[in-house]
């Protein structure tokens, strides 16, 4: 039996190296986009633009779409979303007004993976957020079935849209997203078999309102199978669930 001489710490970092070089990218001197995140990881790099400049959302957007052939942008300011009109015309991206997203692509559209996400929210205000995992989850290959307004102030509401997600759908993971006291993961995740993620979003009144307390509630639950995000976290709530839901329907297919 033969041996490679190079130790298995030598080996992983030659890899790590080789990654790194082919991420590096000249022509954006204040940013080192992971272009090869997605075949590494499942998920894309994402761009958060409600902290960088507008040059700086540009470049490294134009870089993403140029190596990759698409760039997604969160949280995108009312003046980027002018630029970017300006320079791509407003039908040269996909446009999300409720989470302001900006998905700009010139590859081919994306491939459908068979895997399929459940969205619900709590409340009207929680759509936003909601919307910003969806896209992710689309983004991802997976098909998204979304129901709006169905918290616990009104629990009847809430039968309807779950049955079909769990019996029609046969959705493989369930974001739940909620503000106020974030009840609603928690009951949805004491009924189905599941994965659920909670969601709690910034949404309520007074002490705790910005959501501290839907966080914390979620982290507290007494209801097993819920895992949580961070407050207004569409992205990871949105990542977590279509790697689960992608990897169940490798599973359905016979893959490993």
């Amino acid at each position: 039996m033969s041996h490679s001489s190079q130790n298995p710490v030598e080996a992983y970092e030659n890899r790590s190296r080789v990654r790194l070089e082919e991420c590096h990218l000249e022509e954006v001197p204040f940013a080192v986009p992971d272009l090869k995140r997605e075949r590494r990881k499942g998920a894309p790099e994402i761009v958060l633009c409600d902290t960088k400049s507008v040059e700086q959302a540009l470049a490294i957007a134009a870089a993403l779409l140029e190596r990759t052939g698409r760039a997604i942008l969160s949280r995108v300011p009312e003046e980027l979303h002018t630029a970017l009109c300006r320079i791509y015309g407003m039908e040269g991206f996909r446009w999300y007004s409720a989470s302001r997203m900006a998905v700009l692509r010139k590859g081919p559209p994306v491939e459908a993976t068979g895997g399929r996400v459940g969205i619900l929210t709590a409340g009207t205000s929680d759509q936003p957020v909601a919307e910003e995992a969806a896209v992710i989850c689309q983004e991802l290959g997976c098909e998204v079935k979304l129901f709006y307004d169905v918290g616990v102030a009104g629990l009847h509401r809430l039968f309807g849209p779950l049955r079909e997600l769990i019996e029609e759908a046969d959705v493989d993971v369930i974001i739940v997203a909620a503000g106020m006291d974030g009840a609603l993961p928690s009951v949805v995740s004491g009924l189905v078999d599941i994965p659920v993620i909670g969601l709690p979003t910034s949404v309520g009144y007074g002490y705790g309102g910005k959501g501290e307390a839907a966080l914390m509630s979620m982290l507290q639950t007494c209801s097993p199978g819920l895992a949580v995000v961070n407050i207004d976290n569409g992205i990871g709530a949105g990542i977590m669930a279509a790697l689960i839901a992608n990897r169940v329907a490798a599973a359905r297919r016979g893959e490993k």
